[in-house]
């Protein structure tokens, strides 16, 4: 066995065990899984019977529309925030330890990452259902690419959280300043919650760079079962290269973390 192959796999080995590692408290405690489908709920709720009552399509249209919107809301939401939970660790001593485990370094960083795929597609399947006796209709194998989809944008956005908390350290209110102060903008030039093919030609131009809104606009044509619609596409170029950009910018971050 080759020194590289024995350095993969042992970073596989070592990313297996903290991804583990990381799920346990999840199991132990899924109700903070449920308490963060809240925010996606009261948008649900509120914008959704807004958008049904203005728009005059029938209530399945529209929520084929936003529901796709509301699945990115819970990437965005839940592993943008993610960060916080190495912040503690970092505060309470333990991520010194985990450091001093033999362990590769970018596996403390990529297991984490991981880790994020459970909780989005679990959050995910919770809203279609919730969403599914008022007419939503939806493309079984595109309901099935659309979550890989998801998963794979929630892995970068979660190495990007991390990387964050990673470089605020002890600073909580910089780390939820900076990621207060990135997280709106990126959600209301998506078109997440409202169309912007009549906002300002800025505010378009600006939505065409945005990686959320590719996501969203992926999403919705995966979900109607329109694979061959370009947005597509772009959806996964761009969910790939914020996981690619994330988990390269963690991987650093958690090497030269101490």
């Amino acid at each position: 066995m080759t020194t590289d192959t024995l350095v993969r796999s042992n970073l596989a080995r070592d990313s297996w065990n903290v991804l583990t590692r990381e799920l346990k408290p999840v199991v132990r405690d899924p109700f903070s899984l449920i308490f963060s489908l809240l925010q996606p709920l009261v948008f649900l709720g509120l914008f959704a019977p807004l958008l049904i009552g203005g728009s005059g399509e029938p209530a399945g249209e529209t929520l084929r529309w936003f529901v796709p919107g509301v699945l990115v809301m819970l990437v965005l939401f839940g592993t943008g925030a993610t960060g916080s939970n190495l912040q503690y660790e970092i505060s309470t001593g333990s991520h010194e330890r985990t450091l001093v485990a033999p362990l590769a370094r970018p596996s403390l960083l990529i297991g984490r990452a991981l880790k994020e795929v459970a909780p989005i597609v679990i959050q995910a399947l919770i809203i279609v259902l919730i969403a599914w006796p008022f007419g939503f209709v939806i493309n079984p194998l595109g309901l099935l690419v659309g979550l890989a989809l998801l998963a794979v944008f929630g892995v970068g956005l979660g190495a990007l959280s991390y990387s964050l908390a990673l470089a605020s350290k002890n600073r909580e209110w910089l780390f939820w300043g900076v990621q207060q102060t990135l997280i709106f903008p990126l959600l209301i030039l998506s078109g997440m919650l409202l169309p912007l093919d009549d906002g300002p030609a800025w505010m378009r131009a600006v939505a065409s760079v945005n990686p959320v809104n590719w996501v969203v606009q992926a999403e919705r044509a995966l979900l109607s079962g329109d694979f061959a619609n370009v947005t597509v596409a772009w959806g996964w170029i761009s969910a790939l290269a914020v996981a690619i950009v994330g988990l390269i910018v963690g991987v650093r971050a958690m090497r030269r973390s101490n």
